[in-house]
């Protein structure tokens, strides 16, 4: 079992049945949450059985946020409701990555639904040029919107690839926003979206292993879970010594060594 305190959500992109039944009784005590990414549960014959199989293994899941803007956007949000409701999915996403809805505007449904359910709000466009506009203040200030509303946790956005949002279009962090949400911010409260290794290392390094990471695919389920226990020469000496000092040699070591 793992020994840090740091959530972990993997996606499930569309995975046959049959394979996530497998990632969660092979891997399933190193997830904590699972999210039905973007609109796939609608599109998902067997979302019924996947949802038993995680209420078997006590994991919780929820809905992407592009299927709440789907929903909202199209005037159903009450199916998006009872959906949630029918498959008892135990989390609800709220984002304003795509639809014209204003931050306030989100922060208000943030308000609302967490009357029902945990909220996860995310912070953060599915369009580049829109996420790189904003400055870290506004991130900042975003999610302290939302947390105040009631969410449970803030999202920073990073989509799939792990190249838009908080990420930089090389796949690496934006540093300035990281640093103004650490400042400013509880990170306890808030889940980064980290589907690639370079941004789980990245953050790994930056927050230690008790980092919540989101996103991360199904098949790099073990991958971090090493990350996070240093198993890998990633993040080795960041979670050895705590402080990411790489001058730090253990004494005592056996001649020859």
């Amino acid at each position: 079992m793992r020994t840090s305190p740091g959530i972990t959500m993997v996606i499930d992109s569309g995975l046959p049945t049959g394979a996530f039944t497998d990632l969660i009784t092979s891997h399933g005590h190193y997830i904590d949450l699972v999210k039905f990414g973007w609109g796939t549960a609608l599109v998902t014959r067997d979302l019924d059985r996947k949802a038993g199989v995680l209420r078997d293994a006590a994991i919780g899941f929820y809905f992407g946020g592009t299927l709440f803007e789907h929903h909202l956007w199209t005037g159903r949000l009450d199916e998006y409701l009872h959906l949630v409701q029918r498959t008892g999915a135990t989390h609800i996403e709220v984002s304003n990555g795509t639809i014209p809805l204003d931050q306030r505007g989100k922060a208000e449904h943030v308000r609302r639904l967490s009357q029902y359910l945990p909220v996860l709000s995310e912070v953060g466009y599915k369009d580049d040029d829109r996420s790189a506009r904003l400055t870290p203040t506004q991130w900042v200030d975003a999610m302290r919107e939302d947390l105040d509303a009631g969410a449970f946790m803030a999202v920073t956005e990073a989509r799939e690839s792990g190249r838009s949002g908080i990420a930089r279009p090389d796949g690496h962090l934006r540093r300035d926003v990281l640093d103004a949400v650490i400042d400013n911010v509880d990170t306890a409260r808030v889940m980064f979206e980290a589907p690639t290794k370079t941004l789980q290392v990245e953050l790994i390094n930056a927050l230690g292993s008790d980092v919540n990471l989101g996103n991360v695919a199904a098949a790099d389920v073990l991958g971090a879970e090493t990350l996070r226990r240093g198993l890998r020469g990633d993040t080795l000496l960041r979670v050895a010594t705590g402080s990411g000092d790489t001058e730090r040699i253990p004494s005592g070591l056996p001649s020859g060594t």
